[in-house]
């Protein structure tokens, strides 16, 4: 079968399709004949070398696959251990979730790294309680734009969203931000406040790390907590004064998908409550372009670039 191999670490250049022997599943697997498999940021760090855990070569990249079954169901599920960016994909009979008729495999799949990570970055790291204020920087990304949703659907108060430039704020307010800021952290903080009626926030999400994480502080409440989940700016690692913290019982926390779905209910239970609101249409995941299989570095080219917007996946069944 035609699938993305790669057999030596770097750039796009090192994702080449290949012949590769088609899988066969075990016991408590499905095969999965894949319509869409989801690429995510991760994959070009797992392809240049750099991802936490390491791969070994030669190995088929994609975490995330969409497709049918051998009895026909569609389904969506993650394959951690990679091979989803092929035709059939493996995959863990508990891993994986039937595709509801009216979400789509780009929907279903912007629903698992992201969807998922947004969901528990507001029920677990934030513990969100009703009528809290949330920030969510970086808002027009994948996380970003279901967490802005997500955050209005558990109840905040009022939800910020910061982005960097217009086109991204004016996206977060179209997905039901109440307002939408310059996510510079200078002047930062003030803004922030601005923005909630003078007052501090008492949740603020952020993928950016660097400088933006101690530009936060100064804009949260009494007891208010600020989740990192990335560190998008590569601007290095700030120090946090336990002192400050302590003064103001600030709580900064971190948050990383990948370890929190060894744990029971963080899989199955919110995904399927993710799915069910995607088919009643209260919640939209923003998808983006669909490249052939073929095409996965472009695909790799242009998300470094951040040249995409919304889930990116490679579909097989395009020339």
């Amino acid at each position: 079968m035609r699938a993305i191999e790669i057999t030596r670490f770097g750039g796009p250049e090192v994702l080449e399709l290949a012949t590769v022997a088609e899988p066969a599943a075990g016991p408590d697997q499905l095969l999965i004949e894949v319509t869409a498999a989801g690429v995510n940021y991760a994959d070009i760090l797992r392809a240049a070398g750099t991802y936490t855990g390491g791969v070994e070569l030669p190995f088929v990249p994609g975490s995330e696959v969409a497709g049918r079954t051998e009895d026909g169901r569609r389904m969506v599920a993650l394959t951690p251990g990679g091979g989803g960016y092929a035709e059939r994909a493996v995959v863990r009979a508990a891993d994986a979730l039937e595709i509801p008729d009216k979400v789509s495999d780009a929907e279903a799949l912007a629903l698992l790294v992201q969807g998922l990570t947004a969901w528990h970055l507001l029920r677990r790291s934030a513990r969100l309680v009703r009528g809290e204020s949330v920030v969510v920087n970086a808002a027009a990304g994948g996380v970003g734009t279901l967490a802005v949703q997500l955050a209005r659907e558990f109840g905040a108060g009022r939800v910020i969203a910061a982005a960097s430039t217009e086109d991204k704020r004016t996206l977060a307010l179209a997905l039901g931000a109440d307002t939408a800021i310059d996510s510079d952290p200078q002047g930062y903080a003030e803004r922030v406040r601005k923005a909630n009626g003078g007052q501090p926030v008492d949740v603020i999400l952020d993928a950016n790390g660097g400088p933006a994480l101690p530009a936060a502080l100064p804009a949260l409440a009494q007891f208010g907590r600020l989740i990192s989940y990335g560190d998008a700016s590569r601007q290095g690692r700030p120090h946090m004064d336990p002192v400050l913290l302590a003064e103001g019982n600030l709580t900064v926390a971190g948050f990383w998908l990948r370890p929190a779905l060894s744990l029971p209910g963080t899989y199955r239970e919110p995904l399927t409550e993710l799915l069910a609101l995607t088919a009643q249409g209260r919640l939209r995941p923003v998808t983006g372009a669909g490249y052939p299989l073929a095409q996965a570095s472009k695909a790799f080219a242009d998300m470094a670039l951040r040249g995409t917007t919304g889930k990116v996946t490679l579909r097989p069944d395009l020339p």
